[in-house]
Order: structure tokens, then C-alpha cells, then sequence
């Protein structure tokens, strides 16, 4: 494991190259390819990756030349890094399909915001990472392009739907990740492997250029090793867009370039509050109620008060959420009709029937479902008002989870009720594949940041990460960035791999 750091330092003393970083990346991706068990995290690696390392290197040695190299990754903090992209993040040039075959052979014409400041920035999009197709997915099972496998053991799945994107930085393919979120896409796949993931606040991560799932919970998100890896990134791409209009600034955003952990007396400061309705579901693990009660121990030891908060709209919160969810999704993907972009499929029959044949063949069985169940939401001659009573009940929860922040500073709870499970095993079961963001939909719903924390392992023969999450209140990205790091500082490599299936 390589932090940003590490390669940063690397690259000013002329340890490394850019070049050699994105080398090894691609030859890792493509000796991956060959093996029994293929990870499947990347789809492909684009193909001027290491055009851009040769001309980051070029600038490196100019700078160190001039004596200007302090300055020069301080203009550009990320210069010569690659990172993965997630499949439906637009690259201008790059195939962009949402592991959809419906967007079979699409080119995006521009780069989404977020790519956009990462490269002036000077970081490299290494490739397009698989992912369940339009981000409909828990395991990244649901993709035209094959399942993802979980790096620590690959008969296990790597979480959804950003798995590719998740494994390829769990697996040391790339430094950092981009992934997308609308009800737990970073922060679940970043438990089940064993690494950071943070979901940001609503708004402080631009939505231009990335294909929309629910357009009022989706949010930009990233993967790293450590917080800090996670920090430097999000100070980067963070602020108000003028092609979004629902963007925002981050107030601390410059205290994330240089993160500092918390220290042990503002740690002993902290009220920290746990929801009971979490603590008392009936589908948490045993294993992982252990991992989090030693997690919450751990706070205690260091003088946080720690108290369980009764929230009762937080039994509601899944239910709205794929209630709000789904309908926005089947008014999203309406747009993909095989005339405009993407696959087409045309037996000269007129286009309702092109509009059928080619969203039948273009679309999988989840996306289809998840498109049927939004419609009949959506249908007031069907449903009834149930679309608004699902908006009703998550102003509630915005509003319940805000209260709860005037008195507390961070809300602790296990990032999903279980740990990663194998392949297959929950795939021909919706419900049950559902409820695995049964601990996570509400920090999407209240819009406020949260990051799954590697804070232990299962127990058994086959031992899986657990992750625990900080959520804070709104824009509090450094505060909870700061924790989590405080919690690495002390167990270095807790996410590590356990070993390699």
C-alpha cells in the first residue's frame, strides 16, 4: 500500500516516476486479466495514461531543475497520481457506458467537473472501472461487463455499486478512486474491502458530467487507503460549479490539503450519538455489532460521551428512500431510448417499437425492475400519493437528523449490517440485496457527509472487513476526516487485505 503522500514524496526525491506509478498499475491490470480468479475492477485503462505520465514526469524535472519543485506541487498537489474512475464519471474521449449494454460504444464528449479539477490538478485517470450498471446494485453483480471480486478473498463480492472502483484502490491499482453515491455506493463496497470511503455532503461534489441515477440523493464520492488520501482529493474538486446548480462550497476546504488527525483531548470532547433503531435491527451481524462495540470502546477509552438516541423516522428511511429513489431513476433513464446515443436497435417498425426493442435488449433485469417499480410510484392512477408521502417522510428525517446535530458532534454506526458475502449468494434476491443499505440511506436522505471506517474484520475461516461509520453534520467533511484519521493513526492497516484468495 502506497498513501498519496508516500507517492507524492516519491515522485519530488526521484524515488518514482509517474510513469513507473502508472506502469505498474497497467501491468498489475493486465497480468490480473489472465489469472483464474480475474478481479474485474477495471474495464479497461485508457489508453494516453501514460502520455500524461510521461509529460507530469517532463514537468517534475524541470521544476526540480529550476528549484521549484515546492512550488510546483503546490500549484498541482496531485501531479503525476493516477486514480480509477468509476464507469459513469464522463472522460472527454472515453468510453462512458454505466456498464450498460444500452450505452455500448458510447464516447463521452466532455469531462465531468470532478475529473476536470483532478487533472488541472495533475492527477491521471488511470481507467474505467466496472460497476452494477447505472449504479443500480450492493455487489457489482448487476453489470454487463461481469461481476467485480473482492480483493481480500475473490469468492466474495466487492460492494456496490462502485466496486470496480473500490477494488482496484483495495487491490493497489490505483492510489485513490472515484465512485458515485445515492444510498451507499462509496461507503458500502469501502466496507466490504477494507478502505476509506467518503460520501460528502450534498452539492460540495459537482454533478456535471456524471450519468444521473436519482438526481436528488446522487453524489460524487471517493476511496483512498487513508483519510488523508481521501482529504487532498475532496479540497481539490470541492466548491460551487456554474453547470450545477445545486453545488456548493465546502468552508473548510483548505484545512484538507494538509489533514492533521484529532487529537486525544478533542477526541474527549466529542458527543457521539447512536441511533437505537441501528442497534436493535434485527439483520446486524454478531460479528460486526462486535467490531462496532469495540469501535465505540475505543472513543470511550480516548473521554468521548457517547449516548443511544432514539430516532423512530429512521425506521422509515429505506422505504423512502427506494420510494424517492426509484422514481427519480425511471425518470432519469427515459432519456436512453436508442435515438439520441447508445445502442439502437431498428427493425423499421416505427420508434415506439425501436423505443421498445432497444431499452428490452439494452437494459438488465435490475435496471428493468428498478424502472417498473419507479413508474408505478410515479403513476397517481396506480399509487396514489405514495411519491410525496416518501418526500414527506424524508424532510422529516432532514429535519430529525439536523436537530440531532445542535446537540451532538457525530452520529456512529455500522456501515452495513454484514460484512461482504459470496458471489451469487444474494443475487436472485432483491429484497434481501436491498437491505444491505439499511444503515446508510439516511445520511443520503439528510444530505450530510459520512465515511465508512476499516475498523476490523469478521471472524471465522474466511474473515471479511467491517466497516464503521462517522457521519457529521453538513459540511463538517474535516471534521470527521480528522477522526478518522486519529483512528488510523492508531491502527495502521486495520483495512489491510487479510490475504488473497
Amino acid at each position: 500500500m502506497q498513501t498519496i503522500k508516500e507517492a507524492v514524496d516519491a515522485l519530488k526525491s526521484g524515488k518514482t516516476t509517474s510513469e513507473k506509478l502508472v506502469q505498474d498499475s497497467i501491468s498489475t491490470f493486465e497480468a490480473d486479466k489472465k489469472s483464474d480468479l480475474p478481479l474485474n475492477a477495471f474495464i479497461e485503462m485508457y489508453d494516453d495514461a501514460l502520455k500524461l505520465a510521461k509529460a507530469a514526469d517532463e514537468e517534475i524535472a524541470k521544476a526540480r531543475a529550476e528549484g521549484s519543485l515546492d512550488s510546483l506541487f503546490e500549484k498541482k498537489p496531485l501531479l503525476g497520481l493516477p486514480f480509477a474512475n468509476k464507469d459513469n464519471i464522463s472522460v472527454r474521449g472515453k468510453r462512458l457506458t454505466c456498464s450498460s449494454k444500452i450505452l455500448a460504444g458510447y464516447v463521452a464528449p466532455y469531462n465531468a467537473t470532478v475529473i476536470n479539477r483532478l487533472m488541472e490538478a495533475g492527477a491521471i485517470p488511470l481507467g474505467r472501472c466496472n460497476q452494477d450498471e447505472f449504479a443500480m446494485g450492493s455487489s457489482t453483480e448487476y453489470s454487463s461487463y461481469g461481476p467485480t471480486r473482492n480483493p481480500i478473498n475473490r469468492a466474495y463480492v466487492s460492494g456496490g455499486s462502485s466496486g470496480g472502483s473500490t477494488a482496484a484502490v483495495a487491490a493497489n491499482q490505483a492510489l485513490f478512486g472515484l465512485g458515485t453515491e445515492t444510498g451507499g455506493s462509496v461507503r458500502l463496497p469501502a466496507s466490504y474491502c477494507g478502505i476509506y470511503g467518503l460520501k460528502p455532503t450534498y452539492g460540495v461534489l459537482s454533478r456535471w458530467g456524471v450519468v444521473a441515477y436519482g438526481s436528488s440523493l446522487d453524489q460524487v464520492g471517493i476511496l483512498g487507503h487513508t483519510p488523508q488520501d481521501i482529504a487532498l482529493p475532496l479540497s481539490v474538486m470541492s466548491g460551487v460549479d456554474f453547470y450545477d446548480d445545486t453545488s456548493a462550497d465546502l468552508p473548510e476546504s483548505d484545512s484538507l490539503k494538509n489533514l492533521k488527525a484529532m487529537s486525544d483531548e478533542e477526541i474527549s470532547k466529542l458527543k457521539i450519538a447512536i441511533p437505537k433503531q441501528f442497534l436493535e435491527s434485527k439483520g446486524l451481524a454478531a460479528d460486526v455489532g462486535k467490531v462496532f462495540a469495540d469501535t465505540r470502546a475505543w472513543f470511550e477509552a480516548k473521554g468521548a460521551k457517547i449516548e443511544t438516541v432514539d430516532l423512530p423516522v429512521l425506521e422509515a428511511s429505506i422505504a423512502s428512500y427506494y420510494v424517492i429513489a426509484l422514481s427519480e431513476a425511471a425518470s432519469n433513464l427515459s432519456r436512453f431510448d436508442g435515438i439520441r446515443y447508445g445502442q439502437r436497435i431498428d427493425n423499421g417498425e416505427g420508434y415506439d417499437q425501436l423505443y421498445v426493442d432497444t431499452r428490452s435488449a439494452g437494459f438488465g433485469p435490475e435496471v428493468k425492475r428498478r424502472i417498473i417499480i419507479g413508474n408505478y410510484v410515479l403513476s397517481e392512477q396506480f399509487s396514489g400519493d405514495t411519491y410525496k408521502k416518501g418526500m414527506s417522510v424524508r424532510a422529516r428525517i432532514q429535519r430529525d437528523v439536523a436537530k440531532l446535530f445542535e446537540s451532538y458532534d457525530l452520529i456512529l454506526c455500522p456501515t452495513c449490517p454484514t460484512a461482504s458475502f459470496r458471489l451469487g449468494e444474494k443475487v436472485d434476491d432483491p429484497l434481501e440485496m436491498y437491505l444491505s443499505d439499511l444503515f446508510t440511506v439516511f445520511v443520503n436522505l439528510s444530505r450530510i457527509p459520512s465515511i465508512s471506517v476499516p475498523c476490523g474484520h469478521t471472524e471465522g475461516n474466511d474473515p471479511m472487513p467491517v466497516g464503521i461509520q462517522f457521519a457529521g453534520p453538513m459540511f463538517s467533511e474535516a471534521k470527521i476526516l480528522r477522526v478518522a484519521q486519529s483512528w488510523e493513526n492508531e491502527h495502521p492497516g486495520c483495512g489491510s487485505p487479510i490475504k488473497e484468495a
